[in-house]
Protein backbone atom coordinates (compact mmCIF):
# COMPACT_ATOMS: atom_id res chain seq x y z
CA UNK A 1 0.00 0.00 0.00
CA UNK A 2 1.34 3.30 -0.93
CA UNK A 3 1.20 6.43 1.62
CA UNK A 4 -0.04 9.23 1.08
CA UNK A 5 2.85 11.33 0.26
CA UNK A 6 4.34 8.86 -1.76
CA UNK A 7 1.31 8.93 -4.38
CA UNK A 8 0.46 12.73 -3.91
CA UNK A 9 4.87 12.98 -4.82
CA UNK A 10 3.84 11.07 -7.91
CA UNK A 11 0.59 13.39 -8.96
CA UNK A 12 2.22 16.50 -8.47
CA UNK A 13 5.20 15.05 -10.92
CA UNK A 14 3.46 14.91 -13.63
CA UNK A 15 1.96 17.76 -13.82
CA UNK A 16 1.40 19.67 -16.73
CA UNK A 17 1.17 23.14 -17.79
CA UNK A 18 -0.70 24.21 -20.56
CA UNK A 19 0.86 27.09 -22.97
CA UNK A 20 1.00 30.52 -22.39
CA UNK A 21 -2.43 32.02 -24.50
CA UNK A 22 -2.67 35.96 -24.53
CA UNK A 23 -6.16 36.84 -23.42
CA UNK A 24 -8.60 40.08 -23.39
CA UNK A 25 -7.94 41.19 -19.83
CA UNK A 26 -11.82 40.78 -19.24
CA UNK A 27 -10.38 37.17 -19.51
CA UNK A 28 -7.47 37.21 -17.17
CA UNK A 29 -9.06 37.26 -13.80
CA UNK A 30 -7.46 34.55 -11.74
CA UNK A 31 -4.78 33.48 -13.85
CA UNK A 32 -1.29 33.78 -13.75
CA UNK A 33 0.61 36.12 -16.00
CA UNK A 34 2.98 34.85 -17.73
CA UNK A 35 4.86 38.43 -19.20
CA UNK A 36 6.33 41.20 -17.75
CA UNK A 37 3.88 43.97 -18.55
CA UNK A 38 5.93 47.18 -19.22
CA UNK A 39 4.06 50.64 -19.08
CA UNK A 40 4.68 52.24 -22.12
CA UNK A 41 3.61 55.38 -20.78
CA UNK A 42 3.11 57.26 -17.27
CA UNK A 43 0.34 56.64 -15.24
CA UNK A 44 -1.01 59.70 -14.85
CA UNK A 45 -0.67 60.70 -18.40
CA UNK A 46 -0.67 64.35 -17.36
CA UNK A 47 -0.84 66.42 -14.31
CA UNK A 48 -4.39 66.45 -13.21
CA UNK A 49 -6.38 67.68 -10.56
CA UNK A 50 -7.57 65.24 -7.66
CA UNK A 51 -10.62 67.40 -6.68
CA UNK A 52 -13.14 69.81 -8.08
CA UNK A 53 -11.73 72.85 -7.16
CA UNK A 54 -9.36 76.00 -8.37
CA UNK A 55 -6.33 75.55 -10.50
CA UNK A 56 -3.57 77.89 -8.89
CA UNK A 57 -0.04 78.86 -8.24
CA UNK A 58 0.57 77.99 -4.52
CA UNK A 59 2.48 81.05 -4.01
CA UNK A 60 -0.80 83.36 -4.61
CA UNK A 61 -2.93 81.34 -1.83
CA UNK A 62 -0.24 81.63 0.61
CA UNK A 63 -1.35 85.30 2.36
CA UNK A 64 -4.63 83.38 2.93
CA UNK A 65 -3.47 81.75 6.29
CA UNK A 66 -3.37 85.55 7.55
CA UNK A 67 -6.95 86.53 5.38
CA UNK A 68 -8.77 85.50 2.52
CA UNK A 69 -7.62 86.46 -0.97
CA UNK A 70 -9.25 86.96 -4.01
CA UNK A 71 -8.00 86.06 -7.64
CA UNK A 72 -10.04 86.12 -10.90
CA UNK A 73 -11.40 82.91 -12.26
CA UNK A 74 -9.80 83.19 -16.51
CA UNK A 75 -11.53 80.07 -17.35
CA UNK A 76 -12.89 76.10 -16.58
CA UNK A 77 -11.15 73.29 -17.56
CA UNK A 78 -13.88 69.46 -17.25
CA UNK A 79 -12.20 66.23 -17.41
CA UNK A 80 -11.39 65.17 -20.74
CA UNK A 81 -10.31 68.57 -21.84
CA UNK A 82 -7.65 68.44 -25.10
CA UNK A 83 -7.00 72.29 -25.14
CA UNK A 84 -3.92 73.74 -23.79
CA UNK A 85 -4.47 76.62 -21.20
CA UNK A 86 -1.78 78.56 -19.47
CA UNK A 87 -2.29 80.27 -16.13
CA UNK A 88 -0.90 83.75 -15.52
CA UNK A 89 0.43 84.94 -11.89
CA UNK A 90 -2.23 86.12 -10.10
CA UNK A 91 -5.02 84.21 -11.23
CA UNK A 92 -7.41 80.70 -11.15
CA UNK A 93 -8.39 78.54 -13.26
CA UNK A 94 -11.69 76.48 -12.10
CA UNK A 95 -10.98 72.75 -12.75
CA UNK A 96 -12.80 69.46 -12.20
CA UNK A 97 -11.80 66.15 -10.79
CA UNK A 98 -9.51 64.37 -13.54
CA UNK A 99 -9.05 67.85 -15.38
CA UNK A 100 -5.55 68.44 -16.53
CA UNK A 101 -3.86 71.39 -15.04
CA UNK A 102 -3.20 74.60 -16.95
CA UNK A 103 0.62 75.37 -17.05
CA UNK A 104 2.51 77.26 -14.24
CA UNK A 105 -0.74 75.86 -12.18
CA UNK A 106 1.21 73.70 -9.37
CA UNK A 107 -1.47 72.88 -6.71
CA UNK A 108 -5.89 73.30 -6.42
CA UNK A 109 -7.38 74.50 -4.03
CA UNK A 110 -10.71 72.66 -2.99
CA UNK A 111 -14.26 74.57 -3.64
CA UNK A 112 -14.72 73.51 0.00
CA UNK A 113 -11.45 76.10 1.00
CA UNK A 114 -13.45 78.77 -0.94
CA UNK A 115 -16.24 80.76 -1.68
CA UNK A 116 -17.12 79.09 -5.26
CA UNK A 117 -17.43 82.26 -7.22
CA UNK A 118 -17.11 81.73 -10.88
CA UNK A 119 -15.93 85.05 -12.05
CA UNK A 120 -13.97 85.97 -8.86
CA UNK A 121 -13.23 82.95 -6.12
CA UNK A 122 -12.27 83.75 -2.32
CA UNK A 123 -9.55 81.34 -1.27
CA UNK A 124 -10.27 81.50 2.40
CA UNK A 125 -7.14 78.95 3.47
CA UNK A 126 -3.53 77.96 1.47
CA UNK A 127 -2.60 75.23 -0.23
CA UNK A 128 1.20 73.72 -0.73
CA UNK A 129 2.76 73.27 -4.15
CA UNK A 130 1.49 70.11 -5.29
CA UNK A 131 -1.60 69.79 -3.09
CA UNK A 132 -4.06 67.95 -4.57
CA UNK A 133 -2.94 66.98 -7.63
CA UNK A 134 -2.28 63.75 -9.35
CA UNK A 135 1.15 64.02 -10.85
CA UNK A 136 2.33 62.72 -14.14
CA UNK A 137 3.89 59.17 -13.52
CA UNK A 138 3.07 59.28 -9.72
CA UNK A 139 1.63 56.04 -10.13
CA UNK A 140 3.37 54.26 -12.78
CA UNK A 141 6.59 56.08 -14.59
CA UNK A 142 7.30 54.81 -18.64
CA UNK A 143 9.15 51.95 -18.55
CA UNK A 144 8.00 50.50 -15.24
CA UNK A 145 6.76 46.68 -14.53
CA UNK A 146 2.89 47.24 -14.26
CA UNK A 147 2.70 43.58 -14.00
CA UNK A 148 5.07 40.74 -13.12
CA UNK A 149 5.66 37.71 -14.18
CA UNK A 150 4.14 34.67 -11.93
CA UNK A 151 1.61 37.60 -10.27
CA UNK A 152 -2.07 36.51 -10.01
CA UNK A 153 -4.37 38.35 -11.84
CA UNK A 154 -6.75 39.76 -9.79
CA UNK A 155 -9.40 43.16 -9.84
CA UNK A 156 -6.87 45.56 -9.47
CA UNK A 157 -4.40 44.13 -11.74
CA UNK A 158 -7.19 43.88 -14.25
CA UNK A 159 -7.65 47.82 -13.48
CA UNK A 160 -4.04 48.35 -13.99
CA UNK A 161 -3.66 46.96 -17.26
CA UNK A 162 -6.37 48.77 -18.37
CA UNK A 163 -4.78 51.86 -16.94
CA UNK A 164 -1.58 51.48 -18.67
CA UNK A 165 -3.56 50.83 -22.33
CA UNK A 166 -3.42 46.94 -22.81
CA UNK A 167 -6.37 45.06 -23.59
CA UNK A 168 -4.52 41.79 -23.87
CA UNK A 169 -2.12 39.67 -21.55
CA UNK A 170 -0.59 36.80 -21.98
CA UNK A 171 -1.17 34.31 -18.80
CA UNK A 172 -0.82 30.50 -18.17
CA UNK A 173 -4.48 29.27 -18.61
CA UNK A 174 -6.34 26.70 -16.94
CA UNK A 175 -6.37 23.51 -17.00
CA UNK A 176 -8.95 21.44 -18.88
CA UNK A 177 -9.85 18.87 -17.02
CA UNK A 178 -12.56 15.97 -18.54
CA UNK A 179 -14.80 14.32 -15.77
CA UNK A 180 -16.55 10.97 -16.92
CA UNK A 181 -18.46 8.63 -15.14
CA UNK A 182 -18.71 4.81 -14.92
CA UNK A 183 -21.49 2.18 -13.91
CA UNK A 184 -24.53 0.48 -15.64
CA UNK A 185 -26.49 1.94 -12.00
CA UNK A 186 -26.45 5.53 -13.21
CA UNK A 187 -28.80 7.64 -14.90
CA UNK A 188 -29.11 11.32 -15.27
CA UNK A 189 -30.34 13.37 -13.17
CA UNK A 190 -33.03 14.65 -15.88
CA UNK A 191 -34.07 10.74 -15.66
CA UNK A 192 -36.45 9.14 -12.98
CA UNK A 193 -34.05 6.33 -11.26
CA UNK A 194 -35.62 2.57 -11.82
CA UNK A 195 -35.44 -0.21 -9.40
CA UNK A 196 -31.69 -0.52 -8.19
CA UNK A 197 -30.68 2.69 -10.33
CA UNK A 198 -28.91 5.97 -8.39
CA UNK A 199 -28.15 9.27 -10.07
CA UNK A 200 -25.23 9.89 -11.44
CA UNK A 201 -23.96 12.44 -8.69
CA UNK A 202 -19.94 12.05 -9.53
CA UNK A 203 -19.51 13.81 -12.86
CA UNK A 204 -21.76 16.82 -11.50
CA UNK A 205 -19.89 16.82 -7.99
CA UNK A 206 -16.54 16.69 -9.37
CA UNK A 207 -16.68 19.18 -12.51
CA UNK A 208 -17.48 21.45 -9.74
CA UNK A 209 -14.51 20.82 -7.36
CA UNK A 210 -12.63 21.08 -10.90
CA UNK A 211 -13.88 23.95 -11.66
CA UNK A 212 -13.81 25.52 -8.01
CA UNK A 213 -9.64 24.62 -8.30
CA UNK A 214 -9.35 27.17 -11.22
CA UNK A 215 -9.92 24.15 -14.04
CA UNK A 216 -12.04 25.01 -17.58
CA UNK A 217 -14.22 21.71 -16.85
CA UNK A 218 -15.80 19.11 -19.35
CA UNK A 219 -18.30 17.30 -18.08
CA UNK A 220 -18.70 13.93 -20.15
CA UNK A 221 -21.21 12.42 -17.87
CA UNK A 222 -22.15 9.11 -18.07
CA UNK A 223 -20.28 6.25 -20.10
CA UNK A 224 -20.51 2.73 -20.86
CA UNK A 225 -17.49 0.43 -19.68
CA UNK A 226 -18.11 -1.66 -22.96
CA UNK A 227 -13.92 -1.70 -23.79
CA UNK A 228 -14.03 -0.14 -27.29
CA UNK A 229 -16.56 2.58 -26.05
CA UNK A 230 -14.48 3.57 -23.21
CA UNK A 231 -11.43 3.50 -25.26
CA UNK A 232 -12.67 5.81 -28.15
CA UNK A 233 -13.99 8.63 -25.39
CA UNK A 234 -11.16 8.36 -23.31
CA UNK A 235 -8.79 9.11 -26.53
CA UNK A 236 -10.80 11.93 -27.86
CA UNK A 237 -10.72 13.41 -24.02
CA UNK A 238 -7.10 13.06 -23.54
CA UNK A 239 -6.41 15.38 -26.96
CA UNK A 240 -8.85 17.92 -25.23
CA UNK A 241 -7.57 17.59 -21.40
CA UNK A 242 -4.49 18.09 -19.10
CA UNK A 243 -6.02 15.77 -16.82
CA UNK A 244 -9.09 13.33 -17.26
CA UNK A 245 -10.76 11.65 -14.02
CA UNK A 246 -13.14 9.05 -14.42
CA UNK A 247 -15.59 8.02 -11.61
CA UNK A 248 -16.32 4.51 -10.71
CA UNK A 249 -13.81 3.10 -13.10
CA UNK A 250 -11.62 1.40 -10.05
CA UNK A 251 -12.15 -1.96 -8.01
CA UNK A 252 -13.88 -5.14 -8.82
CA UNK A 253 -14.61 -6.60 -12.32
CA UNK A 254 -15.50 -2.75 -13.71
CA UNK A 255 -12.03 -1.72 -12.74
CA UNK A 256 -10.65 -4.35 -14.61
CA UNK A 257 -12.75 -4.14 -18.20
CA UNK A 258 -12.19 -0.09 -17.54
CA UNK A 259 -8.06 -0.90 -17.51
CA UNK A 260 -8.34 -3.55 -19.65
CA UNK A 261 -9.66 -0.75 -22.07
CA UNK A 262 -7.27 1.77 -21.38
CA UNK A 263 -3.86 -0.19 -21.77
CA UNK A 264 -3.44 0.75 -25.08
CA UNK A 265 -3.17 4.13 -23.98
CA UNK A 266 -0.99 4.33 -21.28
CA UNK A 267 -0.55 1.98 -17.26
CA UNK A 268 -2.90 3.14 -14.84
CA UNK A 269 -1.82 2.18 -11.86
CA UNK A 270 -4.43 0.53 -9.43
CA UNK A 271 -2.13 1.18 -5.82
CA UNK A 272 -4.13 0.89 -2.97
CA UNK A 273 -3.37 4.60 -1.15
CA UNK A 274 -3.16 4.52 2.48
CA UNK A 275 -5.97 7.02 3.07
CA UNK A 276 -9.54 6.63 4.09
CA UNK A 277 -12.01 7.27 2.80
CA UNK A 278 -10.81 6.53 -1.36
CA UNK A 279 -8.34 4.39 -0.55
CA UNK A 280 -8.96 1.96 -3.56
CA UNK A 281 -7.95 4.51 -6.64
CA UNK A 282 -5.88 4.68 -10.22
CA UNK A 283 -3.61 7.17 -11.50
CA UNK A 284 -1.71 6.53 -14.58
CA UNK A 285 -0.40 8.76 -17.90
CA UNK A 286 -1.97 8.30 -20.97
CA UNK A 287 -1.76 8.94 -24.74
CA UNK A 288 0.87 10.35 -26.52
CA UNK A 289 1.05 13.25 -24.71
CA UNK A 290 1.45 11.92 -21.23
CA UNK A 291 -1.73 12.91 -19.85
CA UNK A 292 -2.22 12.67 -16.14
CA UNK A 293 -5.27 10.26 -15.49
CA UNK A 294 -7.26 9.14 -12.47
CA UNK A 295 -9.92 6.69 -11.58
CA UNK A 296 -12.07 7.38 -8.51
CA UNK A 297 -14.14 5.57 -6.39
CA UNK A 298 -17.76 5.17 -7.53
CA UNK A 299 -18.74 6.43 -3.88
CA UNK A 300 -18.98 9.85 -4.24
CA UNK A 301 -18.34 11.45 -0.66
CA UNK A 302 -14.93 9.19 -1.53
CA UNK A 303 -14.73 10.23 -4.75
CA UNK A 304 -14.57 14.41 -3.73
CA UNK A 305 -12.18 13.38 -0.73
CA UNK A 306 -9.39 11.90 -3.19
CA UNK A 307 -10.08 14.88 -5.54
CA UNK A 308 -9.70 17.07 -2.72
CA UNK A 309 -5.78 15.25 -1.52
CA UNK A 310 -4.65 14.46 -4.81
CA UNK A 311 -6.60 16.04 -7.94
CA UNK A 312 -7.08 19.49 -6.74
CA UNK A 313 -3.25 19.99 -5.65
CA UNK A 314 -2.52 19.08 -9.90
CA UNK A 315 -4.91 21.26 -10.68
CA UNK A 316 -2.86 24.39 -8.59
CA UNK A 317 0.07 22.94 -9.88
CA UNK A 318 -0.88 23.11 -13.34
CA UNK A 319 -2.15 26.95 -12.98
CA UNK A 320 1.78 27.66 -11.59
CA UNK A 321 0.65 28.20 -7.96
CA UNK A 322 3.66 28.17 -6.20
CA UNK A 323 1.47 26.49 -3.54
CA UNK A 324 -0.95 24.27 -4.39
CA UNK A 325 -2.59 22.66 -1.43
CA UNK A 326 -4.61 24.13 1.09
CA UNK A 327 -4.01 26.05 3.84
CA UNK A 328 -3.92 23.60 6.96
CA UNK A 329 -4.18 24.98 10.78
CA UNK A 330 -3.91 23.42 14.23
CA UNK A 331 -7.61 23.25 15.81
CA UNK A 332 -8.65 21.41 18.86
CA UNK A 333 -11.19 18.82 19.01
CA UNK A 334 -14.78 19.11 20.28
CA UNK A 335 -15.78 15.47 19.89
CA UNK A 336 -13.91 12.32 19.78
CA UNK A 337 -12.75 10.44 16.61
CA UNK A 338 -11.49 7.27 15.88
CA UNK A 339 -9.95 6.64 12.05
CA UNK A 340 -8.32 3.37 10.56
CA UNK A 341 -5.13 2.19 12.32
CA UNK A 342 -2.52 2.34 8.82
CA UNK A 343 -4.50 4.93 7.06
CA UNK A 344 -4.32 8.48 6.90
CA UNK A 345 -7.80 9.93 7.86
CA UNK A 346 -10.09 12.78 6.29
CA UNK A 347 -13.09 13.27 8.60
CA UNK A 348 -15.40 15.73 7.46
CA UNK A 349 -15.30 19.02 10.25
CA UNK A 350 -16.87 21.95 11.03
CA UNK A 351 -14.19 24.45 12.06
CA UNK A 352 -15.02 27.08 14.26
CA UNK A 353 -12.90 30.34 15.80
CA UNK A 354 -13.42 30.92 19.75
CA UNK A 355 -14.17 34.52 20.36
CA UNK A 356 -12.48 34.89 23.35
CA UNK A 357 -8.76 33.96 22.36
CA UNK A 358 -8.63 33.19 18.61
CA UNK A 359 -8.49 29.56 19.08
CA UNK A 360 -9.53 26.89 16.06
CA UNK A 361 -12.14 24.53 17.35
CA UNK A 362 -13.44 21.77 15.25
CA UNK A 363 -16.56 19.62 15.48
CA UNK A 364 -16.24 16.39 13.95
CA UNK A 365 -19.45 15.58 11.11
CA UNK A 366 -20.50 12.31 10.01
CA UNK A 367 -18.20 10.39 10.95
CA UNK A 368 -19.96 6.93 10.75
CA UNK A 369 -20.06 6.47 7.29
CA UNK A 370 -18.19 7.57 3.95
CA UNK A 371 -21.10 7.30 2.08
CA UNK A 372 -22.64 10.45 4.09
CA UNK A 373 -22.56 13.11 1.34
CA UNK A 374 -24.68 15.53 3.59
CA UNK A 375 -22.06 15.86 5.81
CA UNK A 376 -19.32 17.01 3.77
CA UNK A 377 -21.33 19.57 1.90
CA UNK A 378 -21.76 21.14 5.79
CA UNK A 379 -18.10 20.65 6.16
CA UNK A 380 -15.64 23.59 5.83
CA UNK A 381 -12.45 21.21 6.39
CA UNK A 382 -10.76 18.07 6.78
CA UNK A 383 -9.53 17.21 9.73
CA UNK A 384 -6.60 14.95 8.82
CA UNK A 385 -5.50 12.00 11.18
CA UNK A 386 -2.19 10.42 10.99
CA UNK A 387 -1.51 6.54 9.98
CA UNK A 388 -0.40 5.56 13.33
CA UNK A 389 -3.51 7.55 15.38
CA UNK A 390 -6.80 5.74 15.66
CA UNK A 391 -8.76 7.61 18.51
CA UNK A 392 -8.29 11.20 19.28
CA UNK A 393 -9.84 12.68 22.55
CA UNK A 394 -11.84 15.68 23.02
CA UNK A 395 -9.50 18.65 23.43
CA UNK A 396 -6.51 17.14 21.61
CA UNK A 397 -4.83 19.28 18.59
CA UNK A 398 -5.35 17.99 15.39
CA UNK A 399 -4.44 19.15 11.88
CA UNK A 400 -7.41 20.78 9.71
CA UNK A 401 -7.55 21.45 5.89
CA UNK A 402 -9.46 24.41 4.71
CA UNK A 403 -12.24 23.77 2.33
CA UNK A 404 -13.91 25.58 0.19
CA UNK A 405 -15.43 29.02 2.37
CA UNK A 406 -19.06 29.33 2.68
CA UNK A 407 -20.79 32.49 1.85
Amino acid sequence: MRSVDEQLAKVIAAAVRPAPVRVAISESQGLLCAEEVVAERALPGFDQAAVDGYAVRSVDVQAAAEEPVQLPVVGEIPAGSRQPRRLQPGQAVRVATGAPLPTLADAVVPVGYTDGHAAKVTVQRPVPSAAYVRRTGEDVQTGDVAVRRGATIGAAQVGLLAAVGRNKVLVHPRPRVSVISIGEELVDVDRTPGQGQVYDVNSYALAAAARDAGAEVSRVGIQSADPRRMREVVEGRLLLSEIVVIAGGVGGVIGDEVRAALADLGDVDPTRVAMHPGSVQGFGRLGPDAVPTFLLPANPMSALVVFEVLVRPLIRAALGKRNPYRRAVSARLLSPLTSTKGRRGYLRGQLLRDADNGEYLVQPLGISGSHLLASLAEANCLIMVEEDVTDVAVGEEVMVSFLAQKS
